[in-house]
């Protein structure tokens, strides 16, 4: 499996997923940082990869949805964005929601 491949199924088979620098529980940038805590604070699982431990990854992730910096945060297959679309949503309520019905329809499935 390419790459590609990779990054694709792990988007498609998460209803949440945070490409990130780091874990959640050991962010390795501020940006990153604050994107978990964010999805943290959610509530509901999210799943996560971290692009310094996957070169991989990292070089090629920018080209999956031509956005070319970390953090990248998919909710039901679709990128939301980075840490400001994902911090700005998360103030006024659209990332709770969005995680809640996503995390909600994968468990219908």
């Amino acid at each position: 499996m390419d790459v590609m491949e990779r990054i694709d199924e792990a988007v498609k088979s998460h209803p949440v997923i945070i490409f990130m620098k780091g874990t959640p529980q050991m962010p390795q940038c501020g940006f990153s940082s604050r994107a978990a805590q964010a999805l943290m604070q959610c509530g509901e699982e999210f799943a996560y990869v971290n692009v310094l431990s996957d070169p991989e990854i990292f070089q090629n992730l920018p080209r999956y949805a031509d956005w070319p910096t970390f953090p990248q945060i998919y909710i039901n297959g679709e990128l939301i964005g980075g840490c400001d679309i994902t911090l700005e949503m998360f103030e006024t309520g659209e990332l709770q929601t969005a995680i809640k019905d996503a995390v909600a329809h994968n468990k219908e499935a």
